[in-house]
């Protein structure tokens, strides 16, 4: 079943280019699963009744216009499939009648008492919630270890990163990132068709440290942030693209 939800672009949500963030972009993608879940019966106020609750893995972004103050955006969502542990999540993202993205995201299930990721979707209510419709999208390309990064910087996760799972917030991985750079370099990339393609590897807690790694090409910049002991927590990789899907 699909759903549909619609955001004003407000002033605060805006960067010195006057255009969405991307990374309250994805907290939109990510409220409109929230709200989609609990609709249908199966978001955290069913699971925090179990002790369990929804992380995200993966998420798979293009876009070819980013929406400026004042314009409303139409976000469609649905279930392409549940597999084994992991539950994909596909979004379409209209300005009018136009199509100005689309996305994929990968969820699963957390116990948050071991902190292990759990397999419900063989159970009531997961089993009659996949629409089945796959996103038409390129699987995104192998995010590989940087190994002579062009910066790297460190800083500690506060109160404000952390959420109510106790664990440095999805969007607050995007947000450190982008914090790397400067508005005109910002503006190439939101000016432009992009593609980003992020990984949830490994959840930071509050007042551990995390480093960001950054590794700018000509075809690309990488992402990798590491904890204290050097495991990797996230990647992710910024690409412009000619050809789209929306």
């Amino acid at each position: 079943m699909k759903q549909y939800y619609e955001y004003e672009i407000q002033y605060q949500e805006v960067d010195a280019n006057r255009r969405l963030r991307l990374f309250t972009l994805e907290n939109y993608l990510l409220n409109v699963a929230g709200r989609a879940s609990d609709e249908g019966g199966y978001g955290i106020q069913y699971l925090f009744q179990q002790g369990l609750t929804w992380v995200i893995t993966r998420l798979n972004l293009e876009l070819t216009y980013m929406p400026t103050y004042g314009e409303v955006i139409r976000i469609e969502t649905w279930i392409e499939q549940n597999s084994h542990m992991l539950s994909t999540r596909d979004y379409r993202i209209y300005l009018g009648e136009r199509l100005i993205g689309q996305a994929k995201s990968i969820w699963t299930v957390l116990d948050l008492t071991k902190r292990e990721i759990v397999n419900v979707f063989d159970q009531e209510p997961f089993m009659d919630i996949v629409d089945g419709e796959v996103l038409n999208m390129t699987r995104a390309e192998r995010l590989t270890p940087i190994q002579e990064p062009t910066l790297c910087d460190t800083r500690t996760i506060r109160y404000s990163d952390v959420d109510y799972n106790n664990h440095c917030n999805s969007c607050k991985y995007l947000e450190i990132m982008l914090d790397t750079y400067t508005p005109a370099q910002l503006a190439d990339i939101t000016h432009n068709p992009i593609r980003l393609d992020i990984n949830y590897v490994k959840e930071v807690r509050l007042h551990q440290p995390l480093t960001t790694l950054v590794n700018v090409q000509e075809e690309y910049i990488q992402y990798q942030q590491k904890d204290e002991s050097g495991n990797t927590c996230c990647s992710a990789r910024f690409s412009t693209i000619k050809n789209t899907h929306c």
